[in-house]
């Protein structure tokens, strides 16, 4: 039942973010700069969002201590984060909502590969439920690379910074397994590194000018979908999941942005599309068969350690203590 909960709250973040992809593109088409949308939507999430609910939730619980060594960490982590929105934004920018998810295509190969080096995901081909995921994971990318020939080249840079974006948060919620304040405090570093690069980056003033339009619509969802949200299920998710498991989730982007496109951008719907999209389905379902079968594997093993550690009294011993009572 929790693995179930899991799943659906990953779903439903990657339709949320690609409604906000696609929000985003409108308010681009508009004039508003790329960059300046990326400070706008973590400044909101950081200010608006993640500080009243962190104030909220901490209110009547001891605040977990923060080192040095975890708030560099998270820096790092910011960096990382700031990268991956920049080129995602970007490839909003210049393309649509349906590229830019398929720029993240090979965000499982990578982020598969990164957790066997770093030991976080173990390979055993002769188990079934290892085979399926890696069969699913290869399937996956298979068929949002089938997404990408159609619409153009994919930018393997942005797919490995996001896949080093999960190992790395992975590896600091396992550190710090406080979710929502390792995400304000990553928020907060994100607002200022992504000010820096748009003060260099953007040198028209009217840029940073908010208009009560589209324009705030979207920063709105963005701070509060793609920002706030998909940031603290990530992080939840990775926690309790692991990397791989939340990197597979990516490849269902292209298929609710191909659906958004068609509807609300008036893209072209082309049969690599839908032969993509159909592929990325079994193989998404098949890594979701693999991790189910781990979890039952895992629990039966810790179900048979129970039961070999609860102490036993031999039947014959049993006896002999029953006629040493009675002699």
């Amino acid at each position: 039942m929790w693995s179930v909960g899991v799943t659906a709250v990953m779903v439903a973040v990657e339709c949320l973010e690609v409604g906000s992809s696609t929000l985003n593109k409108a308010a681009m088409n508009k004039g508003k700069s790329d960059f300046v949308l990326i400070v706008y939507s973590n400044a909101f999430a950081a200010i608006f969002i993640l500080l009243p609910s962190t104030f909220i939730y901490y209110r009547n619980r001891t605040r977990p201590p923060r080192t040095v060594s975890i708030i560099c960490k998270i820096f790092g982590l910011g960096l990382i984060s700031c990268c991956v929105q920049t080129c995602l934004y970007v490839g909003i920018g210049y393309s649509s909502p349906t590229l830019s998810s398929a720029i993240v295509d090979l965000t499982p190969a990578f982020t598969f590969i990164l957790a066997l080096i770093s030991r976080m995901e173990k390979l055993d081909l002769r188990v079934q439920s290892s085979l399926a995921k890696s069969i699913g994971t290869m399937v996956s990318i298979a068929g949002a690379l089938t997404v990408t020939l159609y619409k153009g080249p994919a930018l393997v840079t942005s797919s490995f910074f996001l896949s080093l974006l999960y190992i790395v948060q992975t590896s600091i919620i396992r550190e710090y397994p406080e979710e929502l304040m390792a995400t304000f405090i990553c928020c907060v570093f994100v607002t200022v590194q992504s000010t820096v690069v748009a003060l260099i980056a953007e040198r028209n003033p009217n840029s940073w000018r908010l208009k009560p339009d589209m324009e705030l619509i979207a920063i709105g969802c963005s701070a509060f979908f793609a920002v706030a949200l998909r940031s603290l299920a990530h992080t939840w998710a990775c926690h309790k999941k692991g990397p791989v498991y939340v990197s597979m989730y990516k490849p269902l982007g292209i298929v609710f942005a191909i659906i958004m496109g068609v509807t609300l951008l008036g893209d072209n719907l082309y049969l690599g599309s839908v032969v993509g999209a159909t592929i990325v389905a079994f193989g998404f379902y098949s890594v979701i068969w693999g991790q189910s079968e781990e979890e039952k594997m895992v629990d039966d093993k810790d179900i048979d350690s129970l039961k070999s550690s609860s102490p036993k009294v031999p039947l014959l011993q049993t006896k002999s203590i029953f006629c040493r009572n009675y002699a």
